[in-house]
């Protein structure tokens, strides 16, 4: 179940942090929420990691909110240097 919780989450928190991060880049819309679930479950595995989760136990929504924001700048660095 917690699988399925943080594929939902991170549809919501890709769209989030597109809004947060607004600009011009390459991502389209489907990036966006492959970006947002990724970092839902970047958030879940290092809350884990760090012991603010419990193994298996999905990230809270700002926790996946600033795991997305993060990889998003991540992509924006790497894409924006190969489009040059």
């Amino acid at each position: 179940m917690h699988l399925l919780w943080t594929l939902l989450v991170g549809f919501f928190v890709g769209l989030i942090a597109r809004a947060i991060m607004p600009g011009r880049d390459a991502a389209g819309f489907i990036v966006t929420i492959i970006l947002g679930i990724a970092g839902s479950f970047v958030a879940s595995w290092a809350g884990a990691k760090l012991h603010f989760y419990a193994p298996g136990q999905p990230a809270g929504f700002l926790a996946s909110i600033v795991g997305a924001v993060v990889l998003l700048a991540i992509y924006r660095t790497v894409i924006g240097n190969r489009a040059d």
